[in-house]
């Protein structure tokens, strides 16, 4: 593999406010309607503590990536470590997901750049045309060139790795650095 070396990337978005934030959160109501079949696998409802509040909060997130051997899911954080999702995931991993219409229990952990490239090329695969909307949005990224777009992707967006629970089990107790 071509060894690129990113500039350092930085999230280019506004955090959504006013009538784009509203806009984001509708999903939600599609989910807590149990029409989330509508939005099929390509995003999923994650449920989540808040690691100051501990109330539940919800996200609809894209999914990035799908591992059908152990029912995994990869989503990125758009708005990067600051995303408030990533914060909370990230003090206190285990999550409900429902993706269309199936709900589980997972354990989430950040994923390594290195798994992170691979599900970012995945993506670029099957979805040529969001990816390269998703480089320039996020990164600012103007080239053509997954393999530079996808080197700067891993550097300011963390994806997060959502491993299910078997049903009936629990998960293993975690260390007291609460990190993924």
């Amino acid at each position: 593999m071509n060894s690129i070396t990113p500039p350092q990337a930085s999230i280019r978005l506004p955090h959504p406010r006013g009538l784009f934030r509203l806009a984001m959160r509708l999903p939600i109501l599609l989910y807590r309607l149990r029409l989330g079949w509508i939005l099929g696998k390509r995003f999923l409802l994650l449920e989540h503590r808040g690691r100051k509040s501990g109330r539940l909060r919800r996200a609809v997130v894209e999914v990035v990536d799908h591992d059908p051997r152990d029912g995994a899911y990869v989503v990125a954080a758009a708005w990067g470590k600051k995303s408030d999702w990533y914060q909370n995931v990230t003090a206190q991993p285990l999550v409900d997901l429902t993706v269309g219409s199936v709900r589980f229990q997972a354990v989430a952990r950040t994923a390594s750049p290195e798994e992170a490239a691979q599900h970012l090329a995945a993506y670029a695969r099957r979805h040529p045309a969001a990816f390269q909307q998703l480089g320039s949005r996020l990164v600012g990224q103007s080239s053509r060139q997954p393999a530079e777009i996808i080197a700067s992707l891993v550097s300011a967006v963390p994806l997060v790795r959502f491993s299910p629970l078997p049903v009936g089990r629990s998960p293993q107790p975690q260390d007291s650095s609460g990190s993924l």
